[in-house]
């Protein structure tokens, strides 16, 4: 479902410029409105629905769930934590779903260059650099694929 903008909500912040992680959320020079330049390229990740402060951005539907007519809105709701989706069948028939957001905050993540680099001994473990500790879960926690014998 990709993204687009309401032109009506939209106040130009540039929220959505900056978290899209395909750059195809772009500000109109002369209008001064978000738009999505590229919704064939949409990644449909909504990172620009979660963050954009004005609940502006909304998503086309698929045909496989919301027929024509229909009308999917999006809600993002920080302070209950929870991304809330509202569909609008053409017979008026309202769905609604919510979801955590689960989004970390700007800053929360150390870059690469701030971790030890690993040592050549991990190179035959399935863990990935850095893991558990960057994910701060316990070791017998992770899964791991299991061969058969």
């Amino acid at each position: 479902m990709p993204t687009y903008t309401d032109m009506t909500r939209c106040d130009g912040c540039g929220e959505c410029v900056d978290i899209c992680p395909s750059d195809i959320m772009h500000i109109d020079p002369i209008y001064r409105r978000s738009y999505n330049i590229e919704p064939n390229m949409c990644w449909e990740c909504y990172s620009c629905v979660k963050a954009c402060p004005q609940n502006a951005i909304d998503v086309r539907g698929y045909a496989d769930f919301a027929p024509l007519g229909h009308k999917v809105r999006v809600l993002r709701e920080p302070e209950k934590g929870v991304i809330s989706w509202k569909i609008r069948y053409r017979d008026g028939r309202l769905k609604e779903f919510a979801f955590p957001i689960r989004t970390t905050p700007w800053g929360s993540i150390k870059p690469p260059q701030d971790y030890e680099k690993p040592d050549m001994s991990a190179i035959g473990s399935q863990m990935l650099a850095h893991e558990p500790e960057a994910l701060h879960v316990e070791f017998p926690v992770l899964p791991a694929y299991k061969t058969r014998a």
